[in-house]
């Protein structure tokens, strides 16, 4: 079996790259992006607009139209128009009111 440092290098590159979009944690703004690279820790975008500006600390990577399929992420690297992102895990559980 793998170790999980062996399991978090593992990438797949797009021959296409896929469609998605990023987006502020509170909506204010999206983008268009095209995922390049994608592992269990991060992924490598390509962004159609200008990010100038934008709160990267945290954001969301939408891969979905609908927005129910999604990863929290970080900036890690910009380089021109590619954005190298980490994903977030959250290691917090919420408790729901009984």
């Amino acid at each position: 079996m793998p170790k999980q440092d062996e399991q978090e290098a593992r990438q797949v590159t797009f021959e296409k790259p896929l469609a998605a979009n990023i987006m502020a944690i509170d909506g204010t703004w999206r983008r268009s992006c095209n995922i390049k690279e994608i592992s269990q820790s991060g992924a490598t975008l390509q962004v159609e607009q200008s990010i100038q500006g934008l709160a990267l600390n945290e954001f969301f990577l939408l891969l979905s139209s609908t927005g129910l399929a999604y990863r929290r992420c970080q900036l890690a690297k910009v380089n021109g128009d590619e954005l190298e992102v980490s994903f977030l895990r959250s290691g917090r559980k919420t408790q729901r009111n009984k």
